[in-house]
């Protein structure tokens, strides 16, 4: 019984480690277009980063259009878009 679950651990950690490396890794790398910050419109676990709050960076968002998390937007379309802002709500 104990051999099943030093395996079962080791498969758990295995699977669950590179995604906890890429989750923590920070901020998202500036894309080649020209572009900007838009705060609140990030899908949970799909922000590029975060200005504070409960998240940290990359894919850390826990919630919809958190308004402290952002992602990069083509230049010109952020404020364009329902809850978009280029800078971070309380």
């Amino acid at each position: 019984m104990n051999k099943r679950i030093a395996i079962a651990s080791a498969l758990a950690t295995a699977v669950a480690l590179p995604s906890l490396v890429l989750a923590q890794g920070g901020p998202a790398p500036t894309p080649s277009f020209k572009a900007e910050k838009c705060y609140g419109l990030a899908k949970a676990g799909k922000n590029d980063c975060a200005a504070t709050g409960n998240n940290s960076c990359a894919g850390t968002s826990k919630v919809n259009a958190d308004p402290k998390a952002w992602m990069y937007m083509p230049e010109g379309y952020c404020e364009r878009l329902v809850g978009g802002s280029k800078v971070p709500k309380a």
